[in-house]
């Protein structure tokens, strides 16, 4: 929402990044989809001048913006925290060769773990890879450090880490809208001395790292984004990011020391700082970065003696960590009611987990995604789940353990944009040595879990034009599986029966499971058929309900009035269809026996 007069946006954190990132001359951007910086990328696919891609995983993402980089242009990198994980390979060796245009890596940290499958502090990568890193405080200033962050890059011949999270993600504020900067055109120069990082001339670059840290150090006691914003009383705190509002929040007239540039820090500055007070307290979300740094310093301070080393702060933790008296009973928590995570009514993967689910004796190796929750009741079915593409790897090392007690026990499920991120490779390796697990790929048509967004499977590019579509079948028999097999996860009792016959083969199988997700948006367009329940029909089976579809509702009976409603009297209940939630799958309508579940008529 701009405002005419002001020249001003009210954008989230993501939103100005991605504004950012335009006015600052970015030419190539590339990145996998990930909570919470996927908006990132897809605010700034709607801009002219700038080459956005979705890359099949984080690692080929940073290379593709490595690669614009060496050609002189500024380029952009974006994930999420466990996306740098994938992507560490390329990260430390670019520090090594440096830049030539601008470089810059979003990592999004996920306090609290409300969309991963860990809590990680990448602070550490900066400090590990001898690498700057930012973090700025809200949406403005995330715009305004992304381009202080594309002149750090250049000027000190460096990548620079680029740390956000959730809440700054997320949070509206209001931006000052700029221009675009005008940028040199890219060129190939040969650079090989400073680019082919063979051992010699790694050791060169080494050397060259070392000088560049120092340089970084020097520049890091000037960069106005380390300020020293002076106020009341002996007691100070040192933050940065998201940390620094609620310390404001929470003591609003104390001298704060807020940082910016959170790698490498500021020693002088900090050490000035320090001696002016006679307490001082570090305000950081998990990891004690900053406080372990400076007690390596000498420094004496509080923090994670005192603020929690774990899941997001508030100004209330902040508070009450050190005045719990001042607070009493004031921020009760509300207590809510819990929202359960759920598959959509209609989603395919059910037809899946309902078949898994009603096979004894097996273990389900899982992977990250939507269909992760499967492992929920009433489906309860997935064993394990560990990161992006280990369900395939994962099977494979367990079925090997088990030996020929493992024949026709274990099964990976994962879905299309997972297969394509990491499960390629883990399919290579189970065809190569010989494994007797079967994979079940989730082909869906979407990366469904961060927002629907296409990947080398569904035929589109990140702005909806059409690309190549990646044929599964023909890719998984390329690799050396011989038996490939498609379903439809929606034909219940036929995905069953393949599922049964697939599992229990002594060889690698590779089923696909192929519908479209429900809330794509030619789906919800779609003509679908709706279900309703024959109540006088219903046994109370559960067997509909134990598909634990969200349309479905569950009534209980007494046996009073069981026998009063006119049902079987020792009948614990009867299930029901909320017509406006159904999405015409008819999966519930296949495995009744009785039916209670009928179709009706197409309606729009």
């Amino acid at each position: 929402m701009a405002d005419k007069q002001q020249n001003t946006l009210w954008l989230s954190g993501n939103e100005a990044i991605a504004l950012g990132a335009w006015e600052a001359g970015v030419r190539v951007a590339s990145g996998y989809p990930g909570t919470p910086s996927t908006e990132i990328m897809e605010n700034l696919s709607g801009y002219e001048g700038v080459y956005t891609e979705w890359a099949p995983n984080e690692k080929v993402g940073l290379e593709v913006a490595i690669g614009a980089s060496f050609a002189g242009a500024r380029a952009l990198a974006t994930m999420k925290h466990v996306g740098l994980n994938v992507a560490a390979d390329p990260l430390f060796t670019s520090a090594y060769t440096g830049v030539r245009g601008g470089l810059v890596i979003i990592t999004a940290d996920d306090p609290e773990m409300h969309s991963s499958q860990n809590e990680q502090d990448n602070r550490n990568y900066a400090f590990a890879a001898k690498m700057p890193m930012m973090e700025p405080s809200d949406p403005a200033e995330a715009k305004a450090m992304l381009q202080r962050a594309y002149s750090i890059s250049e000027e000190m011949d460096t990548p620079v880490l680029f740390r956000i999270t959730t809440r700054i993600a997320h949070v509206k504020g209001v931006v000052p809208k700029g221009e675009r900067s005008a940028t040199a055109e890219p060129t190939i120069e040969k650079t090989p001395a400073k680019l082919v990082m063979l051992p010699g001339l790694a050791k060169q670059r080494r050397i060259a790292m070392e000088e560049r840290m120092a340089k970084l150090r020097a520049l890091a006691e000037t960069l106005p984004e380390n300020r020293v914003e002076p106020g009341e009383g002996r007691r100070g705190f040192i933050c940065a990011g998201v940390a620094y509002n609620y310390v404001k929040e929470a003591f609003p007239k104390a001298p704060v020391l807020k940082l910016g540039l959170v790698w490498p820090l500021p020693e002088q500055k900090i050490r000035e700082f320090a001696a002016g007070l006679d307490e001082l307290v570090v305000v950081e979300e998990l990891d004690p970065f900053l406080e372990l740094h400076l007690k390596a310093m000498g420094i004496a301070c509080h923090g994670k003696d005192i603020i929690p080393n774990r899941g997001e702060l508030n100004s209330f933790i902040v508070r009450k960590a050190l005045e719990p008296a001042s607070v009493g009973n004031l921020f009760t928590p509300l207590e809510l009611p819990m929202r359960p995570p759920n598959m959509c009514a209609g989603c395919p993967h059910r037809g899946i987990f309902y078949g898994l689910s009603r096979m004894k004796d097996i273990f389900v190796s899982g992977d990250i995604g939507c269909y992760t929750l499967g492992f929920l009741p009433p489906l309860s079915a997935m064993d394990a789940c560990v990161c992006m593409g280990a369900s395939v790897t994962m099977a494979h090392g367990m079925a090997k353990a088990l030996g020929e007690t493992g024949k026709g026990k274990v099964v990976a499920v994962l879905g299309d944009s997972t297969f394509m991120h990491s499960g390629i490779t883990g399919l290579l390796n189970a065809v190569y040595n010989g494994s007797y697990a079967s994979v079940i790929i989730l082909d869906n048509r979407t990366t469904a879990m961060t927002g629907h967004q296409p990947n080398p499977a569904s035929g589109q590019s990140i702005r909806g034009n059409a690309a190549p579509q990646l044929d599964l079948e023909k890719l998984c028999r390329a690799l050396g599986v011989e038996r490939v097999v498609v379903v439809n996860p929606h034909d219940v009792e036929s995905t069953r029966k393949i599922l049964k016959e697939e599992i229990e083969s002594p060889d690698l199988s590779v089923i696909i499971s192929r519908a479209p997700c429900v809330l794509l948006p030619e789906e919800v367009k779609r003509k679908k058929p709706v279900y309703y329940t024959r109540t006088e029909n219903c046994t109370g089976c559960t067997l509909c309900v134990n598909m634990g579809c969200p349309a479905i509702s569950w009534t209980p009976l007494s046996p009073e009035e069981a026998v009063a409603k006119g049902y079987r009297e020792r009948q614990k209940g009867f299930a029901a269809i909320t017509e406006v939630q159904c999405n015409g799958c008819g999966q519930c309508a296949a495995v009744c026996k009785f039916e209670a579940i009928t179709r009706r008529e197409e309606i729009a």
